[in-house]
């Protein structure tokens, strides 16, 4: 955007103020091409399936051992030993290949603790 900015400062501009313009756009934006690059470079890629481990998964086809979730919007071949019903939330705890491990989802009590009296 600046690169723009500055051709058009070239061609509108007055005699000395054209070059001087030209030039402060370059600079600015040889300086956005450095602050993106840095902050670019800077995160680290989380890439691969061993990013799937504790997720939470959609079960497509009844687990029982061997189905398939929905994890992120792709389908995968899955195996619950515990069992897992069409529809049922459940959390990926490995993966062999192409096959997720997954387990029942841990739903937390909705009732509090009781207070013992």
């Amino acid at each position: 955007m600046f690169f723009i900015v500055a051709l058009v400062l070239l061609f509108l501009l007055p005699s000395p103020w054209n070059l001087v313009g030209f030039i402060g756009g370059l600079i600015v934006f040889v300086g956005e091409v450095l602050f993106w690059n840095r902050k670019v470079r800077s995160g680290r890629k989380t890439v691969g399936a061993q990013t799937l481990i504790g997720k939470e998964a959609t079960v497509v086809s009844p687990c029982r051992p061997g189905g398939q979730v929905r994890i992120a919007g792709e389908i995968w071949a899955a195996r619950c030993s515990a069992g897992a019903d069409m529809g049922e939330t459940v959390t990926v705890v490995g993966r062999d290949g192409l096959t997720v491990w997954v387990e029942p989802a841990r739903t937390e009590d909705a009732d509090p603790p009781s207070s013992g009296r």
